[in-house]
């Protein structure tokens, strides 16, 4: 990316999903929803790797390129800047178990760039970001529903 285009940029992200041991079932539903979040401008692809960790820990990561029958993502592995560096790469499947597959992606937030650029000529600047994941959400409103019930019962 060149400076002008930095300027412009939006907020870069990253996402692992992991497929515990024998139960990553690619059906290609994924790979459509990402098609279509970059068909529509929400985000750009950067990079998008799969790693490979087995029972010793040891890692295997696979550029799209490496994979037979992209799918949908043939016409993205073609834009991808293979932005990963190995120890980028290291740090990734260390939160990752032994035995499991994931799907690594970077991604810049196309959404947000207006605002992030608009945010940046004003003199601000991201100091911090989070996410709350879905699980976390799940599970809190479920234990929320199971206090409800013991209350009720009691």
């Amino acid at each position: 990316m060149a400076d002008d285009d930095l300027e412009q940029a939006g907020p870069i992200d990253f996402v692992i999903v992991e497929f515990p041991a024998g139960q990553s079932n690619f059906s290609g539903e994924m790979a459509d929803e990402l098609v279509k979040l970059v068909d529509a401008g929400t985000i750009r692809l950067i990079d998008a790797i799969v790693l490979a960790k087995d029972e010793n820990g040891d890692v295997e990561a696979m550029e799209l390129s490496d994979l037979d029958d992209l799918g949908p993502l043939a016409a993205l592995e073609a834009e991808l800047a293979e932005f990963l560096a190995e120890e980028d790469v290291a740090n990734l499947a260390a939160a990752m178990d032994p035995g499991s597959v994931a799907g690594v992606l970077v991604y810049e937030n196309l959404w947000a760039a207006p605002f992030a650029a608009a945010a940046r000529r004003a003199g601000g600047q991201l100091i911090a970001d989070g996410r709350i994941h879905t699980q976390a959400i799940v599970a809190a409103l479920e234990a929320e529903a199971q206090a409800e019930l013991e209350e009720e019962g009691a």
